[in-house]
């Protein structure tokens, strides 16, 4: 996959040292961050069945029930995501 070169100019707007690029909040670590949480959404989705605040969701036996804070160690240091659960811990 090829990230467009109009997205990669957004994202770099505001670049002025590597800091901003790989520092403790530069923007690896948010990508990282947002994918991660947004790839656990998706799973979610898969599990249950049904997208995030759909109608169905509600007349089903197992629903999203919030997230919570873990800690992610990896090469790009550590990272707190917010992993999302449901109601009968199955996911």
């Amino acid at each position: 996959m090829t990230i467009p070169k109009e997205v990669l100019d957004s994202l770099m707007k505001d670049y002025k040292n590597p800091e901003d690029l790989i520092g403790e909040t530069g923007l690896i670590k948010q990508l990282i961050k947002q994918l991660l949480e947004r790839a656990m959404q998706a799973e979610m989705t898969a599990h249950l069945g049904y997208e995030k605040n759909a109608p169905t969701g509600k007349k089903a036996s197992n629903s999203r029930n919030g997230s919570y804070k873990k800690r992610v160690k990896g090469e790009f240091g550590n990272l707190d995501i917010a992993v999302p659960r449901d109601r009968d811990s199955s996911f």
